[in-house]
C-alpha cells in the first residue's frame, strides 16, 4: 500500500513537472509570437510595395508558427517565431535596395520621356494645321499616331500617381510600357527615336 502511494505521488509529481514545462513553453512562445508580429507588421507597408512576394513568404513564416503554436507544439512555434525578426530584416534590406534600383530607373525614365511625350505633341500639332500630311503618311496612321499619344500622356499620368504612392514597381513598369509606346508613335511620325528609347 506504502509503495502504491509513494508511486502515485510519484506519477502526480511528474504530471505537474510535464504541465510545467508545457506552461513555461507555453509563455516564451506566445511573446515570440507576438514580437514576430509586431516586426512584420512593421514591415508591411514599405515591404508590400517593393518585394511583396517576399513579404508573404515572411506572413506565410508568422501563420506557420501561430498554427504550431494553436496545435501546442510550443517548442517548435517557439523556434519559428524567433526566427522570424531576422527574416523581417533581410526582407527590409531587400526592399531597400529594390527602392534604390527603382528609383535610380524611374529617375532616369521621367527625365526622357516627358520630352518625347513633349516632341510627339509638338509634331501631331504641326501635322493637325497642315493641308497635307506627308506622303509616308496616310491618314489612318496619322490617327493611330494621334491615339497612341493620348494613351502615352493619360498613362504617364497615371504612373506619376503610381510613383508618388510609393509604387515604384508599378510606376516603372507602367513607363516602361509608356516609352515602347511612345517610341512606335515616333516612328508612325516619322520623327527620330531617341538612342535611349530604343533599349
Amino acid at each position: 500500500m506504502r509503495r502504491y502511494m509513494s508511486v502515485v505521488v510519484v506519477m502526480v509529481f511528474a504530471g505537474a513537472l510535464i504541465l510545467s514545462a508545457c506552461s513555461s513553453g507555453k509563455g516564451p512562445a506566445e511573446e515570440a509570437i507576438k514580437a514576430a508580429e509586431t516586426a512584420v507588421n512593421g514591415a508591411k507597408a514599405e515591404a508590400m510595395k517593393i518585394v511583396p512576394d517576399q513579404f508573404k513568404a515572411l506572413e506565410a513564416a508568422l501563420n506557420s508558427a501561430k498554427d504550431k503554436f494553436t496545435k501546442k507544439d510550443y517548442k517548435a512555434a517557439l523556434a519559428d517565431a524567433q526566427a522570424i525578426p531576422g527574416k523581417v530584416k533581410e526582407v527590409l534590406d531587400a526592399a531597400k535596395a529594390k527602392k534604390e534600383e527603382l528609383t535610380k530607373v524611374w529617375t532616369d525614365l521621367s527625365g526622357g520621356l516627358p520630352k518625347m511625350v513633349d516632341a510627339i505633341k509638338s509634331r501631331i500639332d504641326v501635322l493637325s494645321k497642315s493641308k497635307k500630311l506627308p506622303a509616308n503618311l496616310p491618314k489612318e496612321k496619322f490617327d493611330e499616331a494621334k491615339a497612341g499619344y493620348e494613351t502615352a500622356a493619360k498613362d504617364w499620368a497615371t504612373a506619376q500617381e503610381s510613383f508618388k504612392a510609393g509604387s515604384l514597381a508599378d510606376a516603372v513598369s507602367k513607363a516602361n510600357s509608356i516609352k515602347e509606346k511612345a517610341a512606335q508613335v515616333m516612328q508612325l511620325l516619322g520623327m527620330p527615336v531617341p538612342p535611349a528609347a530604343k533599349s
